[in-house]
């Protein structure tokens, strides 16, 4: 089995790079809780139909904890995409006091 790229979040740069896009591929109910502002949110089920709305650049993907964006990096990479997991996910993010935002009104959370 291939090696997935992946970084913690020590690595990951704040704020994030200018061309750095971010996918989250946490399902619509775990996303509107909280995600990172300005992230393309594509469920991991969905991503195989909507790979080619993502950008021709390096892409970190995200999930809760890291496992479905390992899954997808490893899919996206084999497509041509310049990806790389988030360790930990976006419990890492948070926990880092990384911000986020919600759809909810209510305060952003990593559910």
């Amino acid at each position: 089995m291939t090696q997935v790229p992946t970084v913690p979040i020590a690595d990951v740069p704040h704020p994030l790079p200018d061309g750095l896009v971010v996918l989250d591929v946490r399902e619509p109910a775990e996303w509107e809780q909280g995600h990172i502002e300005g992230a393309v949110h594509i469920p991991l089920a969905l991503l195989p139909l909507r790979h080619l709305e993502l950008p021709d650049a390096q892409t970190l993907v995200v999930c809760r904890v890291g496992a479905r964006s390992a899954q997808a990096v490893a899919w996206l990479q084999q497509q041509g995409h310049d990806a790389v997991n988030l360790a930990g996910g976006l419990l890492d993010w948070e926990a880092a006091g990384r911000p986020m935002v919600s759809g909810t009104g209510q305060p952003p959370q990593v559910v």
